[in-house]
């Protein structure tokens, strides 16, 4: 089966690219080893944020903010956003103090989407809030969209655009010859002049195959979510010094995270509650609002994705091998810079040529490391 590209990877990396480049034009095939969006794209937090980005990736994450204000003009979805802004909380004076120094490397970079607020106009904002907070850091025109809401946008309007999905298909071979790329799977024989590795927590093996063996590590962040609730917050929440991802989505129930891991066996790709690390989670959403201290808990996951040692992604052209390109990596914070990815794989793969700053995401990085 031949086509113009072949994408390993059938979350939401992967369908941007294949969407950005069948916009102009290119026929593209992707290959998923289970269905799209069963791991990472489906299952994560959906927070839409510029707010405390590293600064490497401060200027994609600008633009695929962009891109997700007028999402609905790219994929004919508005993919259940909302913008309320993401605030970080300043629980005490060093808390403020890290956070005024943040604020500030931020505006001496050139940007000014973060901003300090003092503690009236935090509590005017979070009028639920515990009180006795100092003030916070403030992105406000952040927000979060719901996964599996954006990935099914992607996945049909890039379908619309003829680029075929071919999921429970799993790549056992990779080659290249003067043809091309040669993918071998259970089902079919696929071949194409370029090759896209969007495979997530699966991206080393075929990184290694090409001769670029990376620092890869899956991981299983959980979440869970709460009973329904009377509307009492708008912003997403986070703080300062602990960690917590916290918001009451559109239906009212909670959505909280905290960078808190599952039990992982990636061979069964099976993932165990770890019910200690949850309580944390729990602890500290109750810290910040005591009134929420008897709601209940109806549900907890975990979702598998790719963690780097520096928690960069990798967005780059292959170092070893012709017409190859990597989009993998994001630990747990690539839902919003999707849109963006996919523009800027299309540009590397029919441009040869991006005008964004994508040096700090080379696999390149990394040959020293193995």
């Amino acid at each position: 089966m031949n086509t113009d590209v072949l994408i390993i990877g059938g979350g939401l990396m992967g369908f941007s690219t294949a969407l950005q480049l069948a916009k102009r034009g290119a026929r593209c095939i992707i290959l998923d080893k289970d269905s799209p969006g069963r791991h990472a794209s489906g299952v994560n937090a959906g927070g839409l944020r510029r707010l405390n980005r590293n600064p490497a990736e401060i200027p994609l994450s600008i633009a695929s903010a962009e891109m997700w204000h007028d999402i609905a003009s790219l994929v004919d979805s508005d993919c259940d956003t909302r913008f309320p802004g993401q605030i970080r909380v300043a629980e005490n004076q060093q808390d403020m103090l890290a956070l005024e120094q943040r604020a500030a490397m931020v505006r001496d970079l050139g940007y000014d989407h973060e901003e300090i607020i003092d503690r009236l106009e935090l509590y005017k904002l979070v009028p639920a809030l515990m009180p006795e907070c100092e003030g916070a850091l403030i992105c406000r025109s952040d927000g979060y969209g719901r996964p599996f809401h954006a990935l099914d946008a992607f996945r049909r309007k890039t379908c619309s655009l003829g680029v075929e999905c071919h999921d429970s298909t799993r790549v056992d071979q990779i080659d290249h010859d003067h043809k091309g790329w040669r993918l071998i799977t259970p089902k079919s024989e696929y071949r194409a002049p370029v090759l896209v590795n969007c495979a997530g927590a699966w991206a080393g093996p075929i990184a290694a195959t090409l001769g670029e063996p990376v620092p890869l590590k899956a991981g299983a962040p959980m979440l869970m979510i709460t009973e329904r609730l009377p509307r009492f917050i708008e912003p997403v929440i986070g703080a300062a010094s602990r960690k917590l991802s916290f918001k009451q989505m559109q239906n009212g129930t909670l959505l909280i995270g905290g960078a808190h891991m599952a039990e992982l066996d990636f061979k069964r790709q099976s993932t165990e509650m770890n019910w200690a690390k949850l309580a944390v989670s729990a602890q500290t959403v109750m810290a910040l609002f005591p009134q929420l201290k008897n709601v209940r808990i109806v549900r907890t996951w975990a979702g598998i994705e790719a963690f780097m040692p520096d928690h960069l992604p990798v967005i780059s052209r292959s170092s070893t091998s012709p017409h190859a390109y990597h989009a993998f990596g994001f630990s747990a914070h690539g839902f919003q810079m999707s849109p963006i990815v996919g523009k800027i794989l299309s540009q590397l793969i029919l441009d040869d040529q991006t005008e964004l700053p994508i040096e700090p995401f080379d696999i390149k990085r990394f040959r020293n490391d193995m």
